[in-house]
């Protein structure tokens, strides 16, 4: 079984979640600068679809995760109900 590959973004070298129902990186992100904490995203009642990547950003190498939303009003929602 081959594991996922990582790639480049503009910002971001990003490593899929293996849990990730979509594979795509969305338009609308947030950056997550806890690279250990645990995201539940299906438990947030999102209303698009989203995806989680490991995420190293390449300004300042700064390790966290990177949440892609399809919708911008899910950015909105999930600030409001992620704590770290």
């Amino acid at each position: 079984m081959q594991s996922s590959k990582s790639f480049t973004s503009g910002d971001y070298q990003l490593y899929p979640s293996p849990r990730n129902t979509h594979r795509i990186l969305f338009e609308h992100q947030v950056f997550v600068p806890h690279p250990y904490a645990l995201i539940d995203l299906p438990a947030m009642g999102l209303k698009g679809r989203y995806s989680l990547f490991a995420a190293s950003r390449l300004a300042d190498n700064k390790q966290g995760q990177l949440v892609s939303f399809e919708n911008e009003a899910d950015v909105t929602l999930f600030n409001a109900r992620f704590e770290p």
